[in-house]
């Protein structure tokens, strides 16, 4: 048998908890020859070119599956979450947090607006999806993508009529919010995860308070201008000169910027995993610190402040290019600072992700405009790398009999009514995608 029948055969089987949510039989033949046409070889994974290289598949029929056919995507993200979860899942895997951006022309396809695309740098016309990427060891799974739409398409009725966008899904929404719904969706899905990542772009209060509300450990970038309390501030009554007595608590110490309370720190170098390079290494420092992000309140001749919110680790990055980078975790207190570093560092695994969907399996290669047609090109495509990830696991596993260690067990990212069985430790070295 020749490995293209090989692969294929593997699909079609691994394909079977998905296709039993199609209830259509052309819908259950078209999704297998979908997810196979992104897979296959070819540089250009939109429709006409995977139809033009498939036998006996038209156009039209490929078309209308992942454009214009009427058939419910939640049945196919929940077996993605399922098959996510026994194959990464677990309470030493993490959860990213992240965006990405296509580039398009024009303005008709849906979400498409002049945004800044990190992938490019620069402010671009593209459209931008917020993913989720489940990850343990040095194996990602995507978990979501979501478009986030501009306000010159939510104030825009008729263009969100024209590009299909649900009517449940046309009110504006940030990135951030759009993010804990994900989170919602993901959890409910019984996926199991330890953190919860993200940078700076999504390292707000609002979006930090929002994890810490679900019980969910975190770790996030912020800026170095962001106010902080040292950990022993305390609130007390302060004392009037004149006036009626004051009957609201003040911290007894002033917030200060991140950077400055960090400033006489030197830190120390530390090893946080060994990379196919060698060993990956960078200068850590970190402090018990409290942010000032709880409710404002006028304090003297200050105005308005927060007060201090929740007590939590504040860890200075510094790169070998003397770049500084900030971030804060909810970890518990008695974390190392290379069990901070370790955590922190396990974001880029979204960007390896988002790096391959793209160039090998066509993230951004399609050409319809609708939210339908988009958004079950996403799911396709996730649907693919997970199948793929699949064959590496199972690779590794015929070839590898030793193991990673398990993370320390922090937090369990599942409610606790989706119970699973625990999984294997992932193995060191897997073949690429």
């Amino acid at each position: 048998m020749s490995a293209a029948v090989g692969w294929r055969d593997d699909l079609d089987r691994w394909l079977q908890p998905f296709l039993a949510g199609l209830s259509h039989p052309a819908r259950r033949a078209m999704c297998p020859l979908y997810v196979a046409g992104l897979i296959g070889l070819g540089d250009r994974k939109s429709v006409q070119p995977m139809a033009a290289r498939a036998d006996g598949v038209s156009y039209d029929r490929l078309h209308h599956f992942i454009a214009a056919g009427i058939w419910d995507e939640a049945p196919l993200q929940q077996a993605l979450l399922g098959e996510a979860d026994r194959l990464v899942g677990g309470v030493d895997a993490i959860l990213v947090v992240d965006d990405t951006a296509l580039p398009k022309k024009g303005n008709r396809s849906v979400g498409v607006a002049p945004q800044y695309a990190t992938t490019l740098g620069k402010t671009a016309n593209c459209q931008t999806l917020v993913s989720l990427t489940l990850a343990r060891g040095e194996v990602p799974v995507a978990v979501g993508l979501a478009l986030f739409l501009p306000e010159t398409w939510t104030s825009d009725p008729y263009r969100m009529t024209r590009a299909g966008v649900p009517e449940d899904r046309r009110e504006a929404r940030t990135k951030l919010e759009i993010a804990v719904a994900e989170i919602d969706r993901v959890r409910e899905g019984g996926v199991r995860f330890r953190c919860v990542l993200a940078d700076a772009g999504y390292g707000s209060a609002p979006f930090r308070q929002a994890l810490s509300a679900r019980g969910l450990t975190w770790a996030v970038g912020i800026s170095g201008r962001s106010k902080v309390y040292p950990a022993d501030v305390t609130m007390i009554f302060p004392v009037a000169g004149r006036g009626r007595p004051r009957k609201r608590h003040v911290p007894d110490q002033v917030s200060v910027a991140a950077e400055t309370i960090l400033a006489d720190m030197t830190g120390r170098v530390v090893t946080w995993r060994h990379g196919t390079k060698g060993r990956l290494r960078g200068r850590f420092c970190a402090l018990r610190v409290r942010m000032a992000d709880g409710p404002t309140q006028r304090i003297g001749t200050k105005g308005n402040q927060h007060l201090p919110g929740d007590e939590v680790w504040l860890v200075r990055e510094e790169r070998g290019s003397g770049e500084r980078k900030y971030y804060l975790t909810n970890l518990p207190a008695d974390a190392t600072l290379k069990q901070l570093a370790a955590t922190i560092k396990a974001r880029w695994i979204c960007e390896q992700a988002h790096q391959q969907m793209k160039e090998e399996l066509g993230l951004d290669h399609f050409e319809g405009r609708s939210w339908t047609g988009l958004h079950r090109h996403a799911l396709m495509t996730m649907m693919a790398y997970a199948f793929l990830q699949s064959r590496r696991l199972a690779a590794t596993g015929r070839k590898k009999k030793n193991r990673l260690p398990t993370a320390p067990a922090l937090d369990a990212g599942h409610p606790p009514s989706h119970p699973r069985p625990s999984q294997p430790a992932i193995a060191a070295a897997v073949p690429a995608l």
